[in-house]
């Protein structure tokens, strides 16, 4: 089973990021930074775990408020380094484990909590400050235009820069409502049982990034709060419960509004056990925002193997006998990791200038967006039925279905291995449709019947 073998605490301001890479080591106004990142330098290469799950919040850069999710599980295969407005830190991307993210994610789905997946955004400070500091890594190779940025960012590098897999998880604590700090608590416990139901050997670090005390907005801007920071760390310690029934407001007059959003630590406490040893902590304030870096390890064992094969069972359930209705393929998280590229392709269709340069030039179009020699081939054959069984998605079919004319029940009946006619027989009328628009190609099948 996999082991979540401790818990890692950090500030995750750009500061970090800042002085790490303007080699800011011995500057005496930023060497107690990398002198508090050392023990956890120290303790990961000691322990070496596999994978880091990293609860962070973006800073809108990947994500905005057309979409804000309060739980967003990152599920790909890579993560890139964000630009935030200066250009993105020369750093390479780390591979993620999506096999394990996608384990979490239904675990959590089944024990109630509503979460969003994604994959493909790069992210930001929120995770590259502290992780840039506390594991080692590898730099870009010094031509840009090398494929191997390239390989890297699908996960596929022969020699990987970090020595460990990522696991992102990203708390919507920008826009209120969010959620309360005994929900990411109860979060940080479904997460433990996650882990630890995953059936194959992984040590699991948890890492809780954000804070401590700061504001960064208003007429409040550079409020801290020192002895609330100590304070709030003693409790984490020791008695986080107390800290679970904060509301956001009593969290803001402590440790400023932004300061709130260390209810994100919760989560990594509520995976650990009980009981933890404290093996390291620090804080200092240099600016704006206290910097702590702290690391936990459970004193109590993980869950009994026969705990864990329940859980999973219980993970399974909803899912159960759906692998014996032949000819059906729910679009799990797994599928949509493996289908993504094709399905983010299809997916363009919908903005007009993508759907010109497809119709002039189809292969064209697909391998300037680095679909591979198998997906263009289905494509081109129009194969509907392969095209589900190698992940993509029915609702983007019937988009490519719109744009080169084909009705959604051409697509049915080719699905079925059964003629047009054959598949209307079993219909209560021969009605044809799509989702078709006014850019649409001439549905030819839409005519008047002959006399």
């Amino acid at each position: 089973m996999a082991q979540i073998i401790g818990g890692i605490a950090a500030s995750h301001t750009p500061t970090i990021g800042f002085a790490f890479d303007r080699g800011k080591r011995h500057d005496p106004d930023w060497a107690p930074i990398f002198d508090a990142f050392a023990p956890v330098q120290d303790w990961i290469a000691a322990q070496r775990p596999d994978v880091l799950l990293m609860v962070y919040n973006d800073h809108v850069t990947s994500f905005f408020f057309d979409h804000y999710s309060a739980f967003a599980l990152g599920i790909g295969e890579a993560w890139s380094v964000a630009d935030e407005g200066g250009g993105a830190r020369d750093l390479p991307p780390i591979a993620g484990h999506p096999a394990l993210a996608a384990h979490i994610g239904h675990s959590l789905m089944a024990e109630e909590f509503d979460m969003a997946f994604f994959q493909h955004r790069a992210l930001d400070h929120g995770i590259f400050s502290p992780l840039s500091v506390m594991c080692p890594h590898g730099h870009r190779r010094a031509d840009p235009r090398s494929s191997a940025p390239q390989r890297e960012a699908r996960g596929d590098c022969d020699d990987p820069a970090w020595p460990v897999r990522l696991v992102p998880l990203q708390v919507g604590v920008l826009q209120f409502p969010i959620p309360t700090a005994r929900r990411c608590w109860r979060l940080g416990q479904a997460l433990r049982r996650a882990i630890e139901s995953w059936p194959e050997d992984l040590r699991v670090a948890i890492v809780a990034t954000g804070g401590l005390s700061h504001q960064v907005h208003g007429e409040r801007a550079g409020f801290n709060n020192p002895e609330w920071d100590a304070h709030f760390l003693d409790l984490f310690e020791r008695d986080p419960e107390a800290l679970a029934g904060i509301t956001h407001a009593e969290y803001a007059a402590l440790g400023g509004m932004e300061g709130a959003e260390v209810i994100m630590w919760l989560v990594m406490r509520g995976a650990l056990a009980g009981q933890v040893r404290c093996l390291h902590r620090s804080y200092y304030l240099p600016s704006m925002t206290g910097i702590a870096t702290a690391i936990y390890e459970p004193v109590q064992q993980e869950m009994p193997a026969g705990a864990a094969e329940r859980h999973r069972r219980r993970v399974a359930e909803q899912l159960a006998g759906a692998e014996a209705l032949a000819g059906t393929y729910p679009f799990t998280l797994a599928r949509s990791v493996q289908g993504y590229r094709l399905n983010h392709f299809l997916h363009g269709l919908i903005d007009p200038a993508q759907r010109a340069r497809f119709l002039a030039d189809e292969d064209g179009a697909m391998r300037a967006a680095g679909l591979a020699d198998e997906e263009r081939r289905l494509v081109r054959a129009r194969n509907w039925r392969g095209l589900i069984q190698h992940g993509v998605i029915f609702f983007l079919l019937e988009k490519l279905g719109a744009v080169v004319g084909v009705s959604n029940l051409h697509i049915y009946a080719a699905m079925r291995g059964e003629s047009l006619e054959d598949f209307q027989k079993t219909r209560n009328t021969k009605a044809l449709y799509s989702v078709a628009g006014q850019d649409s190609q001439p549905l030819a099948w839409d005519a008047e019947p002959a006399a």
